[in-house]
């Protein structure tokens, strides 16, 4: 489907997101890795264990989006932000490398990235308290992401990585 999408509307930038309980801000996924293990089953009953995302793919793949400079600026505009440096082994990473696997080998060349969300409100209070964001913050958060990503290609060169 995101490969099909992908083709269809031929973006210039794709930015999927997921979601991570637990995280109190929003996330930037620095690196996409070619694996998946899975500790719980998906939401379709699948649980791989030490499988590839794409056989024969590279280990990994890094986002093109500016992440950097979007974090900069998402804090800029009072957001909580981090660079993450794992997307894990779980669906967020896999989706995240099939949509990186699959701009490098498009014909024409387009930018990602993956983000990373918390809970909302509601979400939170159903799971006794977890770190959560507004939804329209979340959503500012993402307007904020592809307004840098679309005036800027190049990243600054800062220290950044969120710890765990």
């Amino acid at each position: 489907m995101l490969r099909a999408a992908i083709d269809a509307v031929k973006p210039e930038i794709v930015l999927c997101v997921g979601q991570a309980g637990g995280r109190s801000e929003l996330c930037l996924e620095r690196v996409a890795i070619n694996l998946q293990d899975a500790r719980i089953r998906d939401n379709d009953g699948q649980q791989p264990i030490d499988r590839p995302v794409v056989k024969d793919g590279p280990a990994a793949y890094f986002a093109t989006l500016p992440i950097k400079a979007c974090v900069a600026a998402l804090r800029e505009k009072g957001l909580p932000a981090a660079v993450s440096n794992t997307a894990g082994t779980f669906v967020c990473n896999h989706i995240f490398y099939a949509l990186m696997d699959t701009l490098e080998r498009a014909s024409r060349q387009a930018r990602g990235g993956f983000l990373h969300i918390p809970y909302v409100p509601d979400q939170a209070a159903r799971l006794g308290g977890a770190p959560s964001m507004a939804l329209g913050d979340i959503v500012r958060g993402i307007e904020i992401i592809l307004d840098v990503s679309a005036s800027r290609v190049e990243d600054l060169h800062t220290v950044e990585g969120r710890i765990s």
